[in-house]
């Protein structure tokens, strides 16, 4: 941003209301040339349907909105069933509770993730396997996953990294024959499929998130999607505090009484009505998203080859969400450099995760550094370039040519 100067002004009287009128016009330029990393973009229709809900006095979970948005989901992942949750943790964490894990038992899933992955899993006294990334996905490697398989082993979490699916082939293939389970942390891929199928449908279970990063949002919500018929009749009881309450509100039983353990994991039908705003817009939304990917990847990829920086490569049998762009810069210096060069030119942009097996809590499990060299390397080298729906090519036209000018220097010998 540029420094607010206040020019000399002969008059005292007028200098204080001219800086005052300077100092405001430039917070305002400033702020109008300014590009966020990330941002809500509303489709039109979220505050309409807003306050329908509230005229419907109807605010509390499971209402009109909510089915609605369960509904669409519903018919979008085909054979699914979908509930709404407060957050895509909750979703996760349902998924946990569904599978009646134990103290001792083993949970392997990727290193390079959000932790909610794993907790959901240690809150029920599970112990998490970190797993190290393909290099060219940052997905789970699944190559390295039956060698991590014990006795103790009860499921295998694939998170699909920036909406692009993780073989799903191999690691279906290795739950069958381990007789495991298989949760998708699908909270980047909504509307992103898998050799034609829809991520999320592959599993037992999967976890959509609605946070407002993702590309579909009402600030915080989730949903939990059932592939397996069996758990849905349990899912309803968990999520509604462990109650019948589901069913009595179908007209099956008289009257509702607790039943199983449980919490409160409903979203607000104010939020479902957002979010409806949102899927309902999903075709233009995608669309949007995609033209902004393909954007930067076009104008970008001459610059990465003569700088030896990685971009993102999907495989041609995923269709991806475009939920994220990045690079990845050959060294943690290059990548603080280019993130404080965006800076300068008032272009936000931002890392992401420390691997679980780095983190203070990851090493009470006993990991340690080197166990994924490849996620450790990534967290360092991975920079996100700004990505959201409304991203006009004005703005991206800045970002991509703040990146061309950027020279990147060889790593540092140590």
């Amino acid at each position: 941003m540029e420094e607010l100067r206040v020019p000399a002004l002969q008059s005292t009287a007028l200098k204080g209301r001219c800086a005052t009128r300077h100092f405001l016009v430039t917070v305002k330029e400033a702020v109008l040339t300014f590009i966020p990393f990330t941002r809500l973009c509303p489709t039109g229709r979220e505050l309409l349907y807003v306050k329908e809900a509230v005229e419907q006095m109807h605010t509390a979970g499971d209402g009109p909105f909510s089915r609605r948005c369960q509904a669409l989901l519903e018919r979008e992942l085909v054979n699914a069933k979908v509930l709404l949750t407060s957050s895509g943790t909750h979703a996760l964490d349902l998924a946990a509770l569904l599978l009646d894990l134990q103290p001792g038992d083993e949970v392997l899933l990727p290193s390079f993730t959000f932790p909610s992955t794993a907790n959901a899993f240690v809150l029920r006294g599970a112990r998490p396997i970190f797993v190290d990334i393909c290099p060219d996905t940052l997905n789970l490697d699944h190559s390295l996953l039956e060698a991590r398989i014990t006795p103790q082993t009860r499921v295998i979490v694939p998170m699909h990294y920036a909406g692009v699916g993780c073989e799903m082939d191999c690691i279906l293939d290795l739950a069958h024959r381990y007789s495991l389970s298989v949760i998708e942390d699908n909270a980047h891929g909504l509307f992103g499929r898998y050799r034609g199928k829809p991520l999320g449908t592959l599993g037992t279970l999967s976890a959509l998130s609605f946070h407002e990063t993702k590309n579909y949002t009402c600030g915080e919500g989730g949903a939990l999607v059932i592939n397996n018929p069996a758990y849905i009749e349990r899912a309803e009881i968990l999520r509604e505090k462990g109650t019948n309450r589901t069913r009595f509100f179908r007209g099956e039983l008289d009257k509702y009484s607790w039943v199983d353990i449980g919490s409160s994991y409903l979203l607000s039908d104010i939020l479902a009505a957002f979010l409806c705003a949102q899927l309902e817009a999903r075709q233009r939304i995608q669309a949007s998203r995609q033209k902004i990917w393909q954007r930067y990847y076009t104008k970008l990829l001459p610059w990465a080859v003569a700088h030896g920086v990685g971009l993102p490569k999907p495989p041609t049998h995923c269709d991806q969400s475009f939920h994220m762009f990045y690079l990845l810069l050959p060294s943690l210096e290059s990548r603080r450099a280019l993130m404080a060069h965006l800076k300068y030119h008032d272009i936000l942009s931002a890392f992401h995760y420390v691997p679980l097996h780095l983190s203070a809590m990851g090493r009470k499990f006993g990991a340690k550094p080197g166990d994924c060299p490849v996620a450790e390397s990534a967290s360092d080298r991975l920079l996100r370039l700004p990505f959201y729906n409304e991203l006009d090519q004005g703005k991206q036209d800045r970002v991509i040519s703040a990146v061309q000018e950027f020279i990147v220097s060889p790593p540092s010998c140590r």
